[in-house]
């Protein structure tokens, strides 16, 4: 039988075939905190809600209890995470809606100040499917976290992980090198574009926040646990080959204090291990970009 290909954008190989890679510095457990700050809309429906409506009846907008749930992130949430991660010297990428910029300037202005990886996140949280114009979204996008940051994001998520066929075709036309959208393995993959190669990133499902609380309800210290025992695994994997373990956060739920306590805790248990290193989206991609150098050229041949 003719053999099929899984994926058209990345080759399909078991993690147990990959060559073997240099970690940064030589340190195997890379570490990325990526926190997800977005804007909510108060005049349309919330993506997400952490109180079901009464009787089940979908509320039209001012939805504000689920409003409020997101809002209080960002009010009460993001200082607590920022003064956190200011005080253990560790970096963040800011995986950013480009209209936060205009909802909350001062929220923006802290985490530019703190020096955070602004990476791109679409325009405010909606998928880019249900887009009119999906270019048009990620260049304004990208055009105003410039204009808020000073440089343009070289990194992108989609909000929701949302694609079309034509996205990471549409994103490296416009200048972008990373994206974390395809969720597929503890390391940085090649991808195949129309424009050229793309670097696929780590994202995670099983250390998100919002997963681990808002959907599958967790207790209080689930976070922490699932952290002690992705590291208990992955001790056995780091002495061959390096792994990302990503972190990825929403203000809303992992900034509220009970769950802020098992961040504080985790993060400190990373930090006390002498091969972790913590790098943002870019400074992740460019070491990938240098310990696999070959690679772009490889899936560019890659027959889909």
């Amino acid at each position: 039988m003719t053999p099929i290909n899984s994926n058209p954008r990345i080759p399909f190989q078991m993690s147990s075939d990959r060559a073997p890679l240099s970690g940064p510095g030589g340190k195997n457990l890379i570490v990325h905190i990526a926190m997800n700050i977005e804007y909510w809309p108060i005049e349309r429906p919330m993506p997400r809600g952490i109180i079901p409506p009464p009787h089940g009846a979908t509320p039209a907008p001012p939805d504000v209890p689920n409003f409020s749930w997101v809002e209080y992130g960002m009010r009460c949430g993001m200082p607590r995470i920022l003064k956190m991660l200011e005080a253990k010297g560790l970096p963040c990428s800011a995986f950013m809606n480009a209209q936060v910029a205009d909802g909350y300037p001062t929220l923006t202005r802290a985490v530019v100040d703190a020096g955070w990886e602004l990476v791109g996140h679409g325009w405010f949280q909606q998928s880019l499917k249900q887009a009119e114009d999906e270019t048009d979204v990620i260049r304004r996008s990208l055009d105003r976290l410039e204009q808020a940051g000073g440089t343009r994001p070289r990194a992108w998520l989609g909000p929701g992980l949302g694609e079309t066929a034509d996205t990471p075709d549409i994103l490296k036309a416009e200048g972008i090198e990373f994206l974390h959208d395809w969720v597929l393995d503890d390391l940085p993959v090649w991808m195949k574009t129309k424009h050229g190669p793309l670097i696929g990133l780590p994202y995670t499902f099983e250390l998100n926040d919002v997963p681990v609380y808002a959907i599958q309800s967790g207790s209080t210290d689930e976070y922490l646990k699932r952290v002690q025992a992705t590291l208990a695994m992955l001790e056995q994997e780091l002495a061959t080959q390096p792994r990302v373990l990503t972190l990825a956060l929403h203000p809303h739920i992992i900034g509220v204090p009970h769950i802020a306590h098992q961040l504080d805790q985790a993060l400190d248990l990373l930090a006390a291990r002498d091969d972790t290193v913590f790098m943002t989206s870019s400074t992740l991609g460019d070491w990938f970009k240098s310990a696999d150098p070959d690679g772009g050229a490889r899936v560019m041949e890659f027959d889909t």
